[in-house]
């Protein structure tokens, strides 16, 4: 199964989307500074989850979130 997140940070409000096979293990990584993208961004609380069977349904669905109708999607569902 492979999982697409959302974050947010506590520092600064900004979100962080990607895909796991492991959730537990990458928001360690993320909340451990072992992400580069997300170490300066620290701590962060994962806001949003979707559960896929196939990777290539989980990276379409990653990919549509980090667009503008994305991201205003997100935005209208309350998902900061």
């Amino acid at each position: 199964m492979f999982t697409v997140y959302i974050l947010i940070s506590l520092k600064d409000q900004k979100r962080y989307i990607g895909l796991t096979e492991n959730l537990e293990r990458r928001i360690y990584e993320h909340n451990s500074g072992l992400v580069k993208s997300t170490r300066n961004r620290r701590p962060l609380k994962l806001i949003h989850t979707e559960n896929f069977e196939t990777k290539k349904e989980a990276e379409s669905k990653e990919k549509f979130y980090k667009t503008g109708k994305g991201r205003e999607l997100l935005k209208n569902l309350n998902i900061k």
